[in-house]
C-alpha cells in the first residue's frame, strides 16, 4: 500500500515537472524577426548620447543583448540602396548588383533608380508616384530565404519612409513592402506585391495620422544648455530656433514629416499596424518584419552630426524604442522574437566645423579640368559620358569614333584627375588591384565594382571632403570609417548578452539570421555567422 502511494506521489511529481518543462521551454524558433535598419546612424552615437537615453530603449539592448562594436562596411559606396541590399543579401555591390542608389546603364543611355520597374504600378496612392520593385537586385535575401524554408508560410512585410529602405530588405518573396508617399500622405506598395492596397493599410491611410503629428510642435526634449554634445552655434539652428510648429503642413505638406523626427513615430505606428492586421508572430511559423527609419538620414544631411536636432533626434528615438519595445513584449512577447538594429551608413562631419577646429576637411565644387584637358589632347568634342557614385563613364562611341587608343585617352585622363589637389587617387577600375591604396580600402573597392554596372574610373577624394553646394549640410558615400563604421545590436531569441570589438562586417547579418533560423544563406552571400552572439 505504501508502496502504491509513493509511486503515485512520483508519477504527479514527473507530470508536474513535464507541466512546467513544456510551459517554460523556450520556442523552438523565434516567432518573430524584427530589423531595424536606421538610415544614416554612426556608431558612436550610441554612446556620443548614452546620458539621454532611457534605461528601456538603446540601452536595454546593450544591456540585455549582444553588441558588435566593430560592424563595419565592406565595400566602397556607402549609401542606402547598397546599405540596405548588403545586409539583407549577405552580399556587396559586386554581386547583388545594388551599386548605389542609382547607377548610370550604358544600353539605356540613363541614369537607372536602384527599385524602379516599369513593369508594375503603384497602388494604394495618388496616382503619380513612379512604379517600384526589388527586381534590379540580382540575389535572393534572408527574407526570401525564409519563405523558402517554410513553403511561404512565412509573413514578410518590409516598412519605411523610403521606397528602396523597404523593398530592398523585403526581397522578392515578400507577402508586402510599404513605403511612404509624400504627395498622398499615404503609405503606398506595387502590384509586385498585390494587385491592391490591403484593406488594414487603407484604414490606417484613412486615418491620416500624419495630420495628427503635425500638431505636435518640435521642441527640445531639454533645455537648451544641457545640449553639450552638440554645436548649439550651427547656422541652420541659430537661425530657426526651437520650438518649431509643424501646423502649417496639416492636409497639404505630407512630406515634411520626413525630416522631423515624427516621421520614426509615424513608421513605427504603421509597423505595429502590420503586426496586428497580419497577426506576425502568432504562431509557431516564424514571421519577419523589416523596419527601416528613414528620418534621421533627412535629418542628418541637413544638420549634420554635430547638431542639436541630431541629439534631439537620437533622445526621441530612444524614447520610440522603449515604446515598440514593451508593445513587442506585450503582442508577441518577451524572448518569442529576435530583434536587431543597424544601419545602412553613418556620416561625415560638416567641412565648415571641423575647420573651425582646424582639422582637415573640404566642401568641393564640381570641377572638369582633367576632363577638359584630356579633351583638348585628344581633339575631342566629348569624354565623359555620365558619373555616378564618384565614377566616371567614357563616352567610348566618341573616342572610337575619333580613331583613338581607348586605353590611352582613359590613361591620360587619370594622370590629370591625379593632379587635381582634392583628389587622393584616380584609378582604372579595370585594374583595382593595381591601385596605390592598402590592401583594406582595395577590397573594399573591389566588393562595390559590379562589372556590368560600373564606369571605366574611379575617383577617390581626400577624407572630409565630399561635394556640396552648401557649407551646413553633409553627406556620405566614402569608404572612410566616419562613413562606413555602423552600429549592429542583437536581443531576444537565441542572442547571448555581450559584445565582441572583434571586426564584423554589414554582409555578415544575413549569414547570422540563417544560422540562427537554421535557414539557407541568401543566394549571393558572402558573409559568415557572428558565432560569439549565438547562444
Amino acid at each position: 500500500m505504501r508502496r502504491n502511494k509513493m509511486l503515485a506521489i512520483i508519477a504527479l511529481l514527473v507530470t508536474y515537472s513535464n507541466g512546467m518543462a513544456q510551459k517554460t521551454a523556450p520556442a523552438a524558433k523565434p516567432k518573430l524577426v524584427v530589423g531595424v535598419m536606421v538610415d544614416q546612424m554612426r556608431w558612436d552615437y550610441l554612446y556620443r548620447f548614452q546620458h539621454r537615453y532611457g534605461q528601456n530603449g538603446l540601452k536595454r539592448i546593450l544591456r540585455e543583448g549582444f553588441s558588435c562594436e566593430n560592424a563595419q562596411i565592406s565595400y566602397a559606396q556607402t549609401v542606402t540602396a547598397a546599405g540596405h541590399a548588403s545586409v539583407y543579401t549577405g552580399s556587396v555591390p559586386a554581386i547583388n548588383g545594388i551599386m548605389g542608389n542609382e547607377w548610370y546603364d550604358r544600353s539605356l543611355k540613363r541614369d537607372v533608380y536602384c527599385v524602379e520597374d516599369e513593369a508594375v504600378k503603384i497602388v494604394g496612392g495618388s496616382g503619380k508616384g513612379e512604379p517600384m520593385s526589388p527586381k534590379n537586385l540580382m540575389t535572393t535575401t534572408i527574407t526570401d530565404e525564409l519563405e523558402l524554408a517554410t513553403n511561404f508560410r512565412s509573413k514578410v512585410i518590409g516598412v519605411a519612409i523610403k521606397d528602396r529602405g523597404s523593398i530592398l530588405p523585403a526581397g522578392h518573396a515578400a507577402d508586402a513592402a510599404y513605403w511612404y508617399e509624400p504627395s498622398s500622405g499615404n503609405f503606398v506598395s506595387s502590384t509586385w506585391y498585390m494587385k491592391d492596397l490591403s484593406s488594414w493599410a487603407n484604414a490606417f491611410n484613412k486615418r491620416k495620422i500624419v495630420d495628427s503629428l503635425y500638431t505636435r510642435p518640435w521642441n527640445l526634449s531639454h533645455p537648451l544648455e544641457t545640449y553639450t554634445q552638440s554645436d548649439v552655434a550651427n547656422p541652420l539652428y541659430v537661425n530657426n530656433p526651437f520650438p518649431r510648429s509643424l501646423a502649417s503642413n496639416i492636409g497639404k505638406n505630407y512630406g515634411a514629416i520626413s525630416s522631423t523626427p515624427w516621421g520614426n513615430t509615424l513608421t513605427l505606428e504603421f509597423s505595429k499596424a502590420a503586426v496586428e492586421a497580419e497577426a506576425m508572430g502568432m504562431d509557431s511559423i516564424t514571421d519577419f518584419l523589416a523596419i527601416s527609419l528613414s528620418s534621421p538620414d533627412y535629418i542628418g544631411h541637413t544638420f549634420g552630426p554635430n547638431a542639436v536636432e541630431i541629439e534631439d533626434n537620437y533622445i526621441k528615438l530612444d524614447k520610440e524604442f522603449e515604446l515598440f519595445f514593451n508593445y513587442l513584449d506585450k503582442k508577441v512577447g518577451k524572448g518569442n522574437y529576435l530583434f536587431f538594429l543597424t544601419a545602412d551608413h553613418a556620416v561625415a562631419h560638416v567641412p565648415a566645423f571641423l575647420q573651425q577646429h582646424q582639422m582637415p576637411a573640404k566642401t568641393m565644387r564640381s570641377s572638369k579640368k582633367a576632363e577638359e584637358t584630356t579633351m583638348k589632347k585628344f581633339g575631342l568634342k566629348k569624354l565623359v559620358e555620365a558619373s555616378a557614385n564618384y565614377q566616371l563613364y567614357l563616352n567610348r562611341k566618341s573616342i572610337d569614333s575619333a580613331g583613338l587608343d581607348f586605353g590611352a585617352v582613359k590613361s591620360y585622363l587619370i594622370a590629370e584627375l591625379n593632379k587635381e589637389e582634392d583628389v587622393l587617387l584616380a584609378f582604372d577600375n579595370a585594374s583595382i588591384n593595381a591601385a596605390n591604396l592598402p590592401a583594406e580600402y582595395k577590397e573594399m573597392f573591389i566588393k562595390g565594382f559590379n562589372h556590368k554596372l560600373a564606369g571605366d574610373i574611379q575617383v577617390v577624394y581626400k577624407p572630409g571632403y565630399f561635394f556640396s553646394n552648401s557649407n551646413t549640410g553633409t553627406t556620405h558615400g566614402s569608404m572612410y570609417p566616419y562613413d562606413s563604421h555602423i552600429p549592429l545590436l542583437w536581443m531576444g531569441w537565441g542572442v547571448k548578452q555581450g559584445l565582441t570589438h572583434r571586426k564584423v562586417y554589414m554582409s555578415d547579418i544575413a549569414a547570422t539570421l540563417g544560422a540562427i533560423l537554421k535557414i539557407q544563406m541568401p543566394s549571393g552571400n558572402v558573409g559568415s555567422a557572428i558565432q560569439e552572439l549565438i547562444k
